[in-house]
């Protein structure tokens, strides 16, 4: 239970993190056109997600 608890807080966290990053990418780019915010943007999307994938491998563990 403990296991399945980790990944379900773990995803809700990081879809969470993805929607508030990717919402705060698109402001600025509204705001500023030439900015270039899409290569911090998709950084900052693949460190999110490397994030739930490290908890989901955690749980892989303690789970058996």
């Amino acid at each position: 239970i403990g296991a399945g608890l980790a990944i379900g807080l773990a995803a809700f966290g990081g879809a969470l993190g993805q929607g508030r990053a990717a919402g705060s990418a698109l402001e600025g780019t509204a705001r500023n056109p030439q900015a270039g915010l899409m290569g911090m943007l998709i950084i900052g999307m693949a460190l999110i997600e490397s994030l739930v994938i490290f908890s989901f491998v955690i749980a892989n563990k303690v789970s058996g």
